[in-house]
């Protein structure tokens, strides 16, 4: 794969911080900072949403019944009935 050449300015900590957490992983400043962009808009990122998602859609009834219209008034100041 070809790659590109990026210019980036940060300012000295930040630059720092990424030479230290490349060099804790064993990669270089570049291959961290590719690794984070790959991460942040990786599949990473759609698998969690994907699998929030799933839990939100199989989980459904258990929240309306606890955070229902039936309970709009608890968000009011008025106490919740159990």
């Amino acid at each position: 794969m070809a790659k590109t050449q990026l210019n980036v300015r940060v300012d000295e900590g930040t630059a720092r911080a990424a030479r230290e957490r490349a060099l804790a992983r064993g990669m270089s400043v570049n291959r961290y900072i590719e690794e984070l962009v790959r991460q942040d808009t990786g599949e990473a990122g759609r698998a969690f949403v994907d699998a929030a998602a799933d839990f939100m859609k199989q989980y459904e009834s258990v929240f309306a019944e606890e955070f229902g219209k039936d309970r709009e008034g608890a968000r009011e100041g008025k106490p919740l009935s159990r």
